[in-house]
């Protein structure tokens, strides 16, 4: 079996036990040089953390791990189609490489898909279903926080 099939199998095998102890059908490992680093569940459930996805309880988890929020040349095996918030930070790390077992397709009939957030988020900010407002508030009498950052990181 090639290593994508084996770690793909091993991301389903965590969704079946996760959904044995009552959880959502998510699982993820995320794989650097061939050797699993760190594993996750959808814990959204158990939780009540809407950001307990399977794909970044494995990101945090490694960074954690490995002591740094650069995973650039892991690779993650997801058992579903990873959503835009889990693509969104696996990019965030810098991870490239990623394979899913099941398709927004294949959860559909389930409610276990994120394609309807998907085409929403590919509307303009305008045409959304949140509101989006840039309110530029600079307290008065303090430095720009971005100039203060800047400052703070060259000592």
């Amino acid at each position: 079996m090639p290593d994508a099939d084996r770690f793909l199998a091993q991301a389903i095998t965590l969704a079946r036990d996760n959904v044995r102890k009552g959880g959502r059908p998510f699982g993820a490992v995320l794989v650097i040089d061939g050797e699993v680093v760190a594993t996750g569940v959808n814990g959204v459930i158990e939780t009540h953390d809407p950001t307990a996805h399977a794909e970044l309880v494995a990101v945090r988890a490694a960074a954690i791990k490995r002591g740094t929020a650069t995973l650039k040349g892991a690779s993650v095996y997801a058992s579903g189609h990873p959503c835009p918030m889990c693509l969104a930070a696996m990019r965030l790390a810098g991870i490239t490489d990623i394979s899913y077992a099941y398709s927004n397709e294949d959860g559909a009939p389930y409610g276990l898909t994120s394609a309807p957030l998907y085409a929403d988020l590919s509307k303009p900010f305008a045409d959304q279903q949140m509101t989006f407002a840039y309110r530029p508030v600079r307290p008065e009498g303090e430095m720009d926080i971005y100039d203060f950052w800047r400052d703070m990181q060259q000592g």
